[in-house]
């Protein structure tokens, strides 16, 4: 009888006209006020269309990795922004910040390496700013984004080297390659 029951359940659920709940689910109010709001405020997209495809795609898949609204879209706005100010692919931004930190912008490494870009602090000394905080999302992406640049322009484009540089393991492919997966299987652009 349960083999019966399991049979029919499966069989409903590959029915033509029949459809899941979630793929009927409307985002809920917040959400939506959130996404317009950020769509509105976007400068860094071509134009209104392409904030709210970008925005609403890229929200649905972070959602698991950083459950509040607000906070989700303020990441996802300024990688795009600052992606953008330094002429890189946002989705491989996110891609970084993936492998780097899971989206925790409280994340620190054992090496000290902090926020969502696991910035290490001796910048900070480097540029003369020790009072900037690295876990603010705006700073953080300002300067991963900045550093990741300068390590593609010296490495001519070469992104796997880049990336390399940009971990800390010049001449090893393990972490471009980490990069290149979270960017093909989570970040791609549709």
């Amino acid at each position: 009888m349960p083999a019966l029951l399991h049979l029919l359940a499966l069989s409903l659920w590959l029915a033509p006209g029949v459809t899941l709940a979630a793929t009927t689910e409307r985002p809920d109010a917040q959400m939506r006020q959130l996404l317009i709001e950020a769509v509105n405020a976007a400068d860094s997209f071509q134009d209104r269309y392409d904030a709210e495809v970008w925005l609403s795609d890229m929200s649905n898949r972070l959602r698991r990795k950083v459950t509040d609204p607000q906070e989700r879209l303020q990441i996802l706005k300024t990688a795009h922004y600052e992606a953008a100010r330094a002429d890189l692919p946002p989705e491989l931004v996110l891609a970084v910040i993936d492998v780097e930190s899971n989206f925790d912008r409280f994340a620190i490494s054992s090496a000290g390496a902090r926020g969502l870009m696991q910035v290490m602090p001796f910048w900070l000394d480097e540029i003369g700013r020790p009072g900037d905080d690295l876990f603010d999302i705006h700073t953080n992406l300002r300067f991963g984004c900045t550093i990741l640049k300068l390590y593609l322009e010296r490495e001519r484009g070469d992104r796997s080297k880049a990336l390399a540089r940009y971990n800390g393991s010049v001449g090893k492919v393990w972490y471009p390659q980490r990069v290149f997966k979270a960017l093909w299987k989570r970040w791609y652009r549709q």
